[in-house]
Formats: structure tokens, sequence, C-alpha cells
């Protein structure tokens, strides 16, 4: 029997018992729905993280403390004092391959205005911190070095501030508002950058010379942490080799000894983030395809009922000449089209899922490749789950089949 007449007979064998074949594969548009969603979600959070990192700068390098031990004990960075004044006025002095550099300090509190206030962070930077983080100034101005110099109270702020305390529109120019009583002159607004994907309103800051915030904030000699640029994406590597011999020269590190400070560029976050994206998605890939799993004894048990149903017809079929190998064709022929059909309909069905995703703006983001591994897994589910009842088929006795009622 050629290949085109076993196509022919397992289609007639499929629509004769159309319903039962339909919640054959059922568990298969459903398995395959899952992981084309799971993949989906997993893909568009990845890219999503990835343009918001990207976003930042990709050229960015950050500076923390880190790296003592006390005890035993690795001491929280957050606790640690080890970046000084003298570590930015030193870098300032040698760096090269660095562009900008911005250290930080930062609080959270409440910022008021009159009767209004509201939760924010405000951020104690150098007057480049708008290169490094790539943000402009939408009204008024930056603050100058002059204004870190003399460590002045003047401010500029999102637009999430300016909305809750002085209403949306409102021009927050010259006016005062207080950060933990102290008043702060808004001199600046920055361009609106909304919501990225970690669910973080990047509207809702403050930005101040580091001197400012240190002193009449914080009452603090170190920061928190320290931004450089460095002068392109390929130069990274080689700014945080220049990085790490002036902070080792400054802090006085001799040879052989650990540094007290940790050096990242955004593209180490970046594969790191990428890692563990990656992780979480073949989790909830691995979850989703244990539905396949359960749908392809689904199919096998269907398949050993249309084996048993169908012995008279295969026992007549052997004896006008046709040979095991042909009735072993037939089923797993079978079996490969209902998985197939139920993979094409878990397709459709994912891709349904996913557009009210994207229309409300949640990342997501269907994987060609993924419709590619779940056509060849629903094939493998077809042959592997229908190759017991096919051969089970083809190794029945003519006459006992001609005789079976």
């Amino acid at each position: 029997m050629n290949f085109t007449n076993l196509i022919k007979v397992a289609f007639r064998a499929i629509s004769q018992n159309a319903f039962r074949s339909f919640l054959s594969t059922l568990g298969i548009i459903i398995g395959v729905a899952a992981v084309i969603v799971m993949m989906a979600v997993g893909q568009g959070s990845k890219e999503s993280i990835r343009e918001t990192i990207s976003s930042m700068g990709s050229n960015m390098i950050m500076i923390m403390p880190g790296g003592e031990r006390e005890g035993g004990v690795r001491l929280d960075p957050s606790s640690m004092q080890t970046l000084k004044m003298e570590d930015y006025q030193a870098i300032m002095r040698n760096k090269q391959l660095i562009t900008y550099v911005s250290p930080e300090v930062t609080s959270s509190g409440q910022c008021v205005y009159g009767n209004n206030n509201t939760s924010t962070t405000i951020y104690g930077e150098s007057d480049q911190y708008l290169d490094i983080n790539q943000r402009v100034v939408e009204q008024g101005v930056m603050f100058t070095e002059d204004d870190i110099r003399r460590s002045t109270k003047v401010c500029v702020v999102g637009k999430s501030i300016v909305d809750e305390l002085f209403g949306e529109g409102e021009d927050a120019i010259g006016k005062t508002i207080r950060f933990k009583n102290i008043p702060f002159q808004i001199i600046g607004v920055l361009k609106s950058k909304g919501y990225n994907s970690f669910g973080m309103d990047q509207d809702n800051l403050m930005i101040a010379p580091f001197t400012t915030v240190m002193k009449r904030i914080q009452a603090q000699t170190h920061f928190g942490s320290i931004t450089c640029s460095a002068i392109n994406e390929d130069m990274t590597e080689q700014a945080i080799d220049e990085l790490t011999d002036i902070l080792r020269e400054s802090h006085k590190i001799k040879e052989g000894d650990k540094d007290n400070f940790t050096i990242r560029s955004q593209q180490e976050i970046m594969e790191t983030m990428d890692t563990t994206m990656n992780m979480v998605t073949l989790i909830l890939v691995v979850a989703a395809g244990f539905s396949l799993l359960v749908a392809g004894i689904g199919i096998m048990n269907i398949m050993l009922v249309s084996v048993t149903e169908r012995t008279k017809e295969i026992g007549l079929r052997m004896s006008v000449g046709a040979r095991g190998i042909d009735i072993s064709n037939q089923f797993l022929i079978e079996s490969i089209m209902i998985s197939l059909t139920g993979g094409a309909l878990g397709v459709f069905l994912g891709w349904l899922i996913t557009l009210p995703m994207v229309s409300l703006g949640l990342p997501a983001s269907i994987p060609m490749w993924s419709i590619v591994v779940s056509f060849a897994v629903c094939t493998v589910i077809g042959v592997g789950f229908g190759y017991f009842p096919a051969r089970k088929a083809a190794r029945l006795d003519p006459i006992e089949a001609i005789r079976y009622e």
C-alpha cells in the first residue's frame, strides 16, 4: 500500500470518529497553547528587561561598595563606607576611557508642597547624571558644577512629582518643595519616561547635587555608589580595568589583596537577567510540557481502543495482501495526524491568548522557533505514543483477527 493510500485511509478513520479524535487532540491543544503562552511571556519579559536596561545606557558602569568580610561574613554593601570623595576625585583626575561620572547618594521620604505630599526618592548626583542615564530636562535647567560646590538646595524633579504636588500640567519651575523638612527649589522638570518593565515609576524622583544630599539630608561623607559611562560599549571592559586600577590605588590596596568595591557593567547585568529569565522560562515550559505527556498517553489509549475496534478490518486487510509494516504505518500516520492537528490548533489558541496580553501592554512575544519546536514535539509524541498501538496492530494474526467479534 503506497503512502498516499495510507494517508487517505488514516484520514477516513479519523473522520469516522471525529468527536473521539477531537477529544484525543484536546490535551495536545491545551499543552501546546500553554507552552506557546509561557514562551511568549518569557521572551517578551526578557526583551522588555533588555530594553529597559539598554535605555539606561549600554555603556554604563556601576561602582558599588563591597568585598569586605567581618568575622567570615560578607557585609551588606549598603552598610559599607568604602566609596569616598577622594575616589570620585581620583576617577575624575585619571580617567581616560570614561566620559561621565556621577556619585550617588539616595534617601527616601515624603516630598511636601503646601497641603500636598507624596512618597519619593531623592538622588544626590553630579551634573553629568543626565548624560549617563540618557535623560532630558524638558522644562527649566539642570543644576551646575557651581551648585554642587556650594551644596545649593535646588533640584530637578520627575513628572509624577509635579502631577502629585501641583496638578497635571502646572508649571513647577521656581517653586519650593520640602523633603525631610529641607527646602528645595525646583529648577527643572525631567521628560517623562513612564513605568519600566519592573513596574517602577521612572518619573517619581528628585535629583539634587550630591553634596547637598550628603550634607543636609544624610549627614554622611561616603557615597552609596558611583556611576560612570565608558567612551563606547566596546571599551567597557577596558574602562572597568581602568577604574579598578584607579580605585585600588586610591584605597591603597596591596597586590594580592581583595578589592573592597565591586564594579558591574550593564552588559553583565543584562547577561545575568537573560540567564535568570531563560531559567524561569524553562521551568514554566517544562511545567506546561507535562500536559503534553498526559496528552500523549491519551492518544495512545485512544489508538489502542481503535486497534481493538478495528481488529476485523485489520484481519481483512492482511488477508488481501497488506503487510504488517503497512498496518503499522497506517496507525502511526493516524497518531501523527491527530498530534499535528492538535499542535496546529494549540499554536493558534496560544496566539489568540497572547493577542489581548500584548494589547493590554503586557510583555509577550512569540518566538518563531517556539512554533517549530511545538510541531517537532507533536511529531515525536505522535510517533512515540502511536508506536505501541501500531506495533500491536501489525502483530495481529489475520485468521484470528477476521474471527474477532
